[in-house]
């Protein structure tokens, strides 16, 4: 039957299994509005306060189920609005189609109103995109858009389609599950590319030599689904296992061979076992500039068996031995399947010694008095929300905290951006993490300077009555820059003292949602449990000491055993 080229759109993404979508209408984008109205039974849509919010939302969306996240807006600076989310989902490698309307075929090229080339904006940050300007390749370009965005390493997806396209008339046809599985397979990754037999061989002879394995794995792991097989081929080898900042959840951080976080801010067990293992098994994750800090001293005693679904990534930063290319969660498997168990050592036990070194100021006493600590906040949240609970954070010092003391036992309940740290991220992506998951709880950690970006956000929060609970950790500054600008510019606070307002419980309130101030560990405790008790949005405003730092750190460029665990006072 002929349809609509906007409801071909809305029928592409029932067909797809999309039933909420994010974004903001404009003049160009009516046609699709429109048909989204109608459609309304099948698709819910959450109308944010900017468009970065409802980029943020659908990454959320998307980290929090693996499933793409949709976002749809107008032309122009609707469009451009989104290149902030859009690269911040790229540089994780989440799964995220954004729709984008352009002025119509005939006034393109033209300086047009609201005429932008979003395209060629965003093709470094996307896996792919595409410009429509024939209603008959529309369905076609929309399911490929999906595909690509979940096939191989997944990541975000362009359309961008023009308004006369969407007011056009074409012949709808369902896509059948013959050619579904043939879009998918012609999407998948070259046979050339992929591990050989006699690669995992030799993968496995080379981990049958060590004695000091090490496994260091990253965010892969999540995106495969292959946090069981992680912890099946620690247990096997008794090898210690370090997370990268994205890979957090993929192995519990209770699991006796969890040494915790590697790299700038990774614990002394974790940086030290990279540097003298005989060999570093790197899992789903990319060796990072914040991993390897000085590449010539990472690892220097090991030789590098590197897995990854993307080829790209391989001997990009670290020269692998050996190298695996394909999915993840498959290739454990393989692996699961020829390695022998391997006993206990000396290796475990230097592990556990390292694990005890641990910088003076995580501590703190629980009889409370003076500002609250960092990780005494992170664990009374815990302790009160449990481990079914999302966590979002923005970026700055709070981001690493979290990283640091929250006990993440999950995949998939840890959602921040890592590779372009967006400050102004994780308002939207608590948004798009409790849309997906409406009974669980998402308590949103946020640094002042961070949430004053996208505060305005708590309008979307409030108006759908998200019970997202917020953590304000309010020390009145830019921490992170604050904390480099100690260590290394001789207390030179240029332009990061945040002396000015809002009062955030006030503009909290403004938005209609209900607000406390944490001065103390008591008065914490009292507005955890009154917000808690409430069930819906909720702010609280916590403050804590500006000089506070995030222990260890490596100095930039430095090799990561070099660590700073103690500051002057």
């Amino acid at each position: 039957m002929k349809m609509t080229g906007a409801r071909i759109v809305m029928e592409c993404l029932v067909e797809r299994g999309v039933d909420r979508t994010f974004g903001i209408p404009g003049g160009t984008a009516l046609n699709i509005y429109d048909e989204l109205y109608k459609y309304s039974d099948k698709i819910s849509h959450i109308l944010t306060a900017h468009e970065q919010g409802a980029a943020h939302a659908a990454d959320g969306y998307a980290r929090a189920t693996g499933r793409p996240g949709v976002v749809i807006v107008t032309s122009g600076p609707g469009a451009t609005n989104l290149v902030t989310g859009i690269a911040t989902a790229y540089m994780d490698s989440v799964p995220m189609v954004a729709i984008t309307v352009n002025v119509s075929s005939s006034l393109l090229g033209k300086d047009s109103f609201q005429e932008v080339d979003i395209a060629g904006i965003t093709m470094p940050i996307t896996k792919h995109n595409f410009i429509v300007k024939n209603i008959d390749s529309l369905a076609t370009t929309v399911r490929k858009a999906f595909a690509i965005a979940v096939s191989g390493r997944p990541g975000p997806v362009l359309i961008d389609i023009t308004k006369d396209v969407t007011a056009a008339e074409a012949e709808w046809r369902p896509e059948t599950p013959e050619e579904a599985a043939a879009l998918a397979r012609s999407l998948a990754a070259r046979p050339e590319t992929l591990a050989t037999e006699a690669q995992i061989e030799e993968a496995v002879a080379l981990i049958a030599s060590s004695r000091k394995p090490f496994i260091y794995a990253g965010g892969g792991v999540i995106a495969s689904g292959a946090s069981e097989e992680l912890r099946e081929f620690a247990e096997r080898l008794h090898a210690p296992v370090a997370l990268s900042f994205m890979g957090h959840g993929a192995l519990p951080s209770r699991h006796p061979l969890f040494t915790g976080m590697i790299g700038m801010h990774g614990t002394r067990a974790s940086n030290m076992a990279a540097t003298k293992a005989d060999l570093v098994i790197a899992l789903g994750a990319r060796f990072s500039d914040r991993v390897v800090s000085d590449v010539k001293a990472f690892a220097k005693r090991a030789a590098i068996l590197h897995i990854d679904i993307d080829p790209a990534e391989i001997n990009k930063n670290v020269q692998s031995r050996i190298s695996l290319v394909g999915d993840l969660k498959g290739l454990l498997v393989a692996l699961l399947a020829k390695i022998p168990a391997r006993e206990k050592s000396e290796w475990n036990g230097d592990i556990e010694a390292w694990k005890k070194e641990r910088p003076s100021a995580h501590d703190f006493s629980r009889k409370g008095g003076g500002l609250i600590h960092p990780r005494q906040l992170i664990e009374e949240v815990h302790e009160r929300v449990g481990d079914d609970a999302i966590v979002t954070t923005e970026v700055g010092q709070h981001q690493m905290w979290v990283a640091q003391f929250y006990p993440f036992a999950k995949p998939r309940t840890f959602i921040s951006s890592g590779g372009l740290g967006t400050m102004g991220f994780g308002t939207g992506a608590a948004i798009g993490a409790q849309a997906a998951f409406p009974d669980r709880r998402v308590v949103h950690f946020a640094g002042d300077g961070s949430f004053r970006m996208n505060s305005t956000e708590l309008a979307t929060i409030s108006h759908y009555k998200l019970p997202i609970l917020i953590l304000v950790m309010n020390n009145g500054t830019l921490g992170m820059v604050r904390q480099w600008q100690t260590m290394f510019y001789q207390n030179r606070y240029s332009q990061t003292t945040l002396d000015r307002p809002p009062d955030f419980v006030k503009l909290a309130e403004a938005y209609g949602m209900p607000a406390w101030r944490a001065v103390d560990v008591e008065s914490l405790r009292q507005a955890l449990d009154a917000a808690l008790a409430a069930r819906g949005p909720a702010l609280i405003d916590c403050r804590i000491d500006i000089d506070a730092t995030v222990l260890p750190m490596v100095p930039s460029g430095k090799p990561i055993e070099e660590q700073i665990l103690e500051t002057a006072d």
